[in-house]
């Protein structure tokens, strides 16, 4: 990743940070992406904490970042999450295009039970 890409990226996350705040009603889910990985959490940001957190780790795909351990990884949170009576979110894709791995992760969450 280039220097001019990862500014980019980080711009457009701090822009969409300053716009979306999660309660405890409706918490913020958070997507973030390296190369080996996947990994996302349910997040309280009044109150500063995560709530809910998965990964392609916690799955036993660590290692095969693709489109079908997203989409898994997305179905896990939303699981999780409806275990602990969560159903609206707030989407922060952290400055990645809404295409590929994101996209496919925000398919299984939605698939899963989450409404955002």
């Amino acid at each position: 990743m280039s220097i001019n890409k990862e500014k980019r990226r980080l711009k457009i996350r701090k822009s969409i940070r300053s716009k979306i705040s999660g309660t405890k009603e409706r918490p913020r889910v958070s997507v973030f992406k390296s190369n080996k990985a996947i990994y996302s959490q349910i997040i309280d940001d009044l109150s500063g904490s995560t709530l809910v957190s998965c990964s392609s780790v916690d799955i036993k795909k660590f290692g095969k970042n693709n489109i079908e351990s997203s989409k898994e990884v997305g179905v896990k949170l939303a699981e999780k999450a409806k275990k602990k009576g969560i159903k609206k979110v707030l989407f922060d894709r952290g400055g990645y295009v809404y295409h590929g791995k994101i996209k496919s992760f925000a398919e299984g969450a939605r698939e899963g039970g989450l409404i955002f």
